[in-house]
């Protein structure tokens, strides 16, 4: 009896682990998170969107930054930028959403009642970001 229970779990295990694995091929959580917040400026291909009629100067290019930076992708800057630590003109003054402060909003409305490490969820978030810019470089 044991050795079938046995059986039966490692197969739940085996599917549980294959679905995600299938799951995890569709969902592009750092696409997810440009779609989302970035590409009204930024545009799908990463190099203007529809909003760039109505800004004051035009966004950078992110589809060249590693090209910019002399074929480094420039991590750290990045980080900053979307954290909100490094100033960036066309976001406007530190009192409006930076993406980071954003991401903490949102994690303490989402967890409301549970308790959760802000610092871990902004950094998931901005990570997974980053990754999908970092392949969405130019070659």
């Amino acid at each position: 009896m044991e050795k079938k229970i046995l059986k039966v779990s490692a197969a739940l295990a085996l599917a549980c682990i294959c679905g995600n694995a299938l799951a995890a091929d569709k969902v592009d959580p750092g696409k997810r998170e440009y779609e989302s917040n970035c590409v009204l400026c930024h545009g799908k291909d990463l190099r203007g969107g529809a909003y760039v009629d109505f800004l004051k100067a035009t966004p950078p290019d992110l589809a060249q930054l590693t090209k910019k930076n002399g074929g480094v992708f420039p991590f750290e800057r990045v980080y900053a930028v979307i954290d909100g630590r490094q100033d960036v003109k066309l976001h406007g003054p530190r009192e409006m959403p930076i993406w980071g402060k954003d991401y903490q909003i949102r994690a303490a409305e989402y967890y409301v009642d549970v308790n959760y490490d802000a610092e871990a969820y902004v950094r998931g978030k901005i990570f997974a970001l980053i990754d999908y810019l970092n392949r969405m470089q130019s070659k």
